[in-house]
């Protein structure tokens, strides 16, 4: 719907933030159907804001659009929406209080933006009308009011949130500071405890796997199946029993015949030895190198042979040098010049282009004329079969449905009246593999939900092949059985108990250094556990085979010698020691300080209209000029729960 609000200029880009949200919020309400909206009521206002009020209905329709658009899962509908409404009642706040400040949006400033946004509805300075311009704001569903009380809206957000910004200052303490937190390096020693050592000293029992099926048997669920007789339309089968009279061939090549004229043309291969990119004073023993070349070329050598081993150009060198046909105007002047005047057989002279020295030979030739029908017979009938197959995968597909939807149960009598391959798949489910198709997800996701009886819409399952299915059964989701489940509870109590293991042996790791005084390597030593010392990294650098400089944050700010606690790095355990501090060199700094600054900036800013908006949002619902019917939004919310 906001496709014409992408990639415009910068005026755009700033209004992007709260536009769309303020842009569906101004659209009429009868898009969603069925919301409910009884305009009056009180227990529909979600948020007042002075004279203006945010009304459920209004967020129901944002939510729906929000959903669609992003193909938000429902399921996340009751995170999405809390998040949604606050951001809506923010922009309010901004806008109300931007008024109260005195800010105002002059009809310059708006035609500015609308300029920005809609450059077709105007010819140079001309506005072209006012019809063109409620023509497209009525393809966003809104008037020309609508539309232009919008913009005011988020113009004066904008005005304001640009004050708060303009108000952060960087000193050049902070420029340096900057400097060495995105810069200074550390160096550490470390250990990695790994499940991979221990998982074999890790034993789990009958008992462990029945105790663990008893607390947890909700967990293991089977889901449920279906039964499905698949009828498979295949493009490659299909193919072996059309067949196009010549009659129909030769009748299509004498209504197009102009399509297979064809210009003169050369078959010609050629050895090419590039100057581009070389040393002036290189070239002559480039062109040197040529003339030896086309002396052994005139002497009987292999042109295919030499050309593979000294062409340069790579692409024809591997097929001997062959470029197969060329017609004029598709090569330069030069090269075009002698290709043409040489007779099949002939090898020219030495050719200089602006790519370098060639040497060319014409193996064929042949002038401008009208392709024979026997020379393009082959063609014609591939390009017909192939749209005819296409033609007939359909129909015969839509046959196949049509049919099945009659008689459900006589899926083999279809399959074998219409030439197609039945194939049956017994209580199958999600990613399960099929018989002869492997996993087919779009299949299985065509069947979800049908009931015995029910036909699939005709799916595409491959390039070549289409298929349509009837569901013959229908295998409710049970409970597990214990013996179907064992093995998958052994394997998580062997990931559990490997886990507390890799923790418990980490801890004493850490325990055993502080004990040798910080000795790392001896407490690693005496447990069999390796030490390794990293490189130098900064705090967006990484160690090769562990993980990012996140996982070791808390070094960057300790002194060398400091040992530390065990560090989580997805199944590992890490301990480590800081063993050196590298401070960067401010003689770089000057290279990198617009960055900084820019970066400093834009970081504070944000935190600072942050910070500014929630004052002024606390500070007008206190005052009572901002009220939010918390009742609402949470019912809000909960009318999304388990959808």
């Amino acid at each position: 719907m906001f496709d014409l609000f992408r990639s415009r200029a910068k005026a755009v880009r700033i209004l992007l933030g709260g536009l769309l949200l303020l842009v569906a919020l101004s659209m009429v309400t009868y898009l969603i159907p069925g919301v409910g909206y009884n305009a009056g009521a009180d227990s529909l206002v979600v948020a007042e804001f002075g004279k203006e009020v945010l009304t459920l209905p209004q967020v129901q329709q944002i939510v729906q659009a929000e959903l669609r658009s992003q193909n938000i899962p429902p399921q996340m509908a009751s995170i999405l929406v809390p998040q949604l409404v606050n951001q809506l009642i923010t922009e309010y706040v901004v806008a109300y209080q931007a008024e109260q400040m005195g800010f105002r949006v002059t009809e310059q400033d708006l035609a500015r933006v609308i300029r920005t946004i809609f450059p077709q509805l105007f010819d140079g300075d001309r506005f072209v009308g006012r019809e063109a311009y409620a023509a497209l704001v009525a393809q966003q569903n809104m008037t020309i009011p609508q539309f232009e009380n919008t913009l005011r809206k988020q113009l004066l957000v904008d005005m304001l949130r640009r004050m708060v910004q303009e108000s952060v200052a960087i000193s050049p303490q902070d420029i340096v500071r900057e400097f060495h937190y995105r810069n200074d390096k550390i160096k550490i020693e470390y250990a990695i405890v790994s499940p991979v050592k221990y998982q074999s000293e890790v034993k789990v029992s009958p008992e462990e796997i029945q105790n663990y099926y008893n607390a947890n048997r909700q967990m293991f669920r089977v889901g449920e199946k279906r039964s499905l007789d698949i009828l498979v339309v295949d493009q490659d089968k299909l193919a072996q029993s059309l067949v196009i009279p010549d009659e129909e061939l030769r009748r299509i090549y004498e209504k197009n015949k102009d399509a297979y004229r064809v210009p003169e043309r050369v078959h010609v291969r050629h050895i090419l030895l590039k100057t581009t990119g070389v040393a002036a004073d290189r070239i002559p023993a480039i062109e040197a190198k040529a003339q030896s070349l086309l002396k052994q070329l005139r002497a009987g050598a292999d042109f295919a042979a030499l050309a593979k081993k000294n062409s340069e150009d790579t692409a024809s060198a591997e097929k001997g040098g062959d470029l197969s046909w060329i017609v004029r105007g598709q090569t330069v002047q030069a090269f075009e010049n002698a290709a043409f005047s040489l007779k099949p057989g002939e090898i020219s002279e030495v050719i200089k282009t602006e790519y370098g020295f060639h040497i060319l030979q014409v193996l064929e030739r042949q002038q401008a004329h009208v392709q024979s029908f026997q020379e393009v017979k082959a063609q014609i009938a591939e390009e017909q079969k192939a749209q005819l197959l296409f033609e007939r995968m359909q129909t015969v597909s839509d046959q196949a449905r049509a049919a099945l939807q009659k008689e459900p149960a006589a899926a083999a009598k279809i399959a074998a009246d219409l030439g197609l391959a039945l194939i049956r798949a017994e209580k199958v489910g999600p990613g399960d593999a099929l018989p002869e198709l492997g996993p087919s997800p779009e299949i299985m996701e065509a069947a979800s939900g049908l009931r015995k009886g029910e036909i699939t819409p005709v799916v595409q399952i491959a390039p070549t092949r289409l298929a349509v299915a009837v569901v013959t059964e229908v295998i409710p989701a049970r409970d597990a059985e214990l013996a179907e489940v064992q093995e998958r509870i052994r394997q998580q109590l062997v990931r559990e108990k490997t886990r507390a293991l890799v923790v418990q042996r980490a801890s004493e790791l850490y325990e055993q250094a502080k004990a040798a005084g910080g000795d790392l390597r001896k407490a690693a030593h005496g447990m069999g556990i390796e030490v390794k010392t990293s490189n130098e990294f900064a705090r967006d650098g990484s160690i090769e085979g562990v993980g990012g400089a996140g996982y070791f944050a808390e070094a960057f700010h300790a002194q060398p010698g400091q040992l530390f606690s065990p560090a989580a790095v997805n199944d590992m355990q890490v301990v480590y020691k800081l063993v050196a501090k590298i401070a960067a060199d401010e003689s770089e700094l000057a290279a990198q300080r617009d960055s900084l600054i820019q970066q400093l900036r834009n970081s504070r800013a944000r935190a600072r209209v942050e910070v500014f908006e929630d004052s002024v949002r606390q500070r007008l619902i206190q005052q009572g000029k901002v009220k939010v019917n918390q009742d609402v939004i949470n019912r809000l919310v909960a009318s999304y729960r388990g959808t």
